[in-house]
């Protein structure tokens, strides 16, 4: 019998042992009810410890079976305590077993399904499929740069004909224009004003009167 089995009580041969949630639970509870333990200890320590220090001086007996006691709780609560670290290692090591368990059931799963997916397939087909996908696109790519091309319904024009009319009307155009400016030599022209624009003193006549000017002055000072 398993470990597992005698902690537990599993059955014999054909008996069925606990699931690994059953076993992490019932140590979870084991764990609950240490730590409750765990607590009353230490408060009758501390009970026991205020009661050896009220009696030191008046009943040393007491005191000295406060203290025993006490020291009983302490080896109590020293057991309880390395009895929860194995049980905390323990469940610990179950629950990562429970882990990798469905961990590995998931992934079974996961491969069954794959495999099942992959049952119809053959290899062989799936290169025929994906030659006869190649092939179609680069059909689809053929027709789409046929569409895409500019058509000339069956017309076909010469490069160098269609040069040489642009040439000609070029030629026509600028001979027109030379026409129009050549015809403006004949177009009337506005007449010349008959009457004369007005005169300026001459520029001698002032310098003659600043002359005579000047004379008079000399004659006077003499």
């Amino acid at each position: 019998m398993s470990v597992f089995g005698k902690l537990f009580g599993g059955g014999g041969k054909g008996g069925k042992g606990p699931s690994p949630q059953d076993a992490i639970q019932k140590l979870r509870d084991t764990e609950e009810m240490l730590a409750k333990k765990q607590d009353f200890l230490e408060k009758k320590i501390d009970q026991e410890l205020m009661t050896a220090k009220k009696n030191g001086t008046k009943n040393k007996r007491a005191a000295l079976q406060a203290l025993k006691r006490k020291k009983r709780y302490e080896n109590q609560l020293n057991q309880i305590d390395g009895t929860l670290s194995t049980i905390e290692f323990q469940r610990e090591a179950l629950e990562n077993a429970n882990t990798n368990t469905e961990v590995l059931k998931n992934m079974g799963f996961a491969a069954k399904a794959m495999k099942a997916a992959h049952e119809n397939m053959d290899i062989d087909k799936v290169d025929d499929l994906m030659q006869d996908i190649t092939e179609q696109q680069e059909l689809a790519q053929e027709i789409s740069d046929a569409i895409s091309k500019p058509v000339g319904f069956g017309e076909e024009f010469d490069d160098d004909e269609l040069l040489a009319e642009l040439d000609e009307l070029e030629q026509e155009e600028l001979d027109k224009n030379l026409l129009e400016i050549g015809g403006t030599e004949d177009a009337h022209l506005p007449n010349v004003p008959s009457t004369s624009l007005p005169s300026r003193p001459a520029k001698e006549d002032e310098d003659k009167d600043d002359m005579d000017d000047l004379q008079r002055w000399a004659m006077e000072a003499m």
